[in-house]
């Protein structure tokens, strides 16, 4: 992988743009250079594009569903391979998702995945909270957080690449006085943490194919353990295989989450849970 730059993300759409003003004789247009989050004056010539004091060459084409960051050197794709391909995925929503092997990491079809995890984090409520983000992803559960006013944020993250995407993604939440990030595998470091220590849990797994230790009681005894009393949980499932195999995974994690110490229910693509001091038998 290399070194992450703060130069400007490119994809054929937004090169496009730029392609096109170009041909039509401007010196300049209005373009989003950080996948929509915000739009810049942007200088094009024959030679290239500039941005401010910077000024970058003409990449060649750029594939479809395809993010490019800017090396150093050149425009390479937001993409490595560590036994797995994990890529940066634009949407029509601007904030991008990720992929791995082709499986869609972050809900798309019908809502932003950054205003999916704001619906989700506003549910739980996190003010003046202290918050454990399980698997975390792009950062986009702990950007809300951080902007709905959370106290202290522990930002959970296994795979080093998908670190390196959150790095690369304006979109993703930046560690801060209140946000820290770590690279840790969640099911061996929650036994790390003090009981009763997180007001609130929001837990986004892959699903139950690829993690299936983050789906386990055990797991769930550890969550309930670590989180205090009438704290509250949110747990993703969305509805994998429903059509095809019949599988209700949502009302698994419900019964579950009931048997380990937790009052829940159905909410959003997830299960909703209050921690309560005894499980239920």
């Amino acid at each position: 992988m290399t070194t992450v730059g703060r130069g400007p993300l490119l994809t054929a759409e937004s090169l496009a743009v730029l392609a096109q003003a170009l041909s039509e004789g401007a010196s300049r247009c209005s373009c989003s250079l950080d996948l929509g989050l915000t739009r810049s004056e942007v200088e094009v010539a024959a030679t290239g594009f500039a941005c401010g004091a910077s000024r970058y060459p003409w990449p060649d084409a750029l594939k479809e569903r395809t993010i490019y960051y800017w090396s150093g050197n050149g425009f390479e794709p937001a993409a490595t391979y560590a036994g797995s391909l994990i890529k940066l995925v634009p949407t029509q929503w601007g904030a991008p998702t990720f992929e791995i092997d082709g499986i869609k990491m972050l809900p798309t079809a019908t809502v932003s995945p950054f205003e999916d995890a704001r619906r989700k984090v506003e549910l739980v409520g996190v003010r003046r909270r202290r918050v454990l983000d399980t698997c975390g992803g792009l950062g986009y559960f702990a950007a809300w957080c951080q902007r709905l006013g959370a106290r202290h944020i522990l930002s959970c993250e296994k795979n080093p690449q998908v670190l390196w995407l959150r790095e690369l993604n304006p979109w993703s939440a930046r560690a801060d006085a209140v946000l820290e990030v770590l690279n840790v595998a969640i099911e061996r470091h929650i036994t790390t943490l003090a009981d009763a220590s997180f007001d609130v849990i929001l837990h986004d797994p892959p699903r139950f194919g690829i993690a299936g230790e983050l789906y386990a009681r055990t797991f769930y005894e550890q969550l309930a353990r670590v989180l205090r009393p009438g704290g509250t949980l949110f747990h993703y499932t969305g509805s994998p295989n429903t059509l095809t195999s019949g599988r209700d995974v949502a009302g698994e994690v419900l019964r579950r989450l009931q048997h380990c110490g937790f009052e829940a229910r159905r909410a959003l693509d997830g299960v909703l849970g209050r921690s309560v001091l005894k499980p239920v038998r």
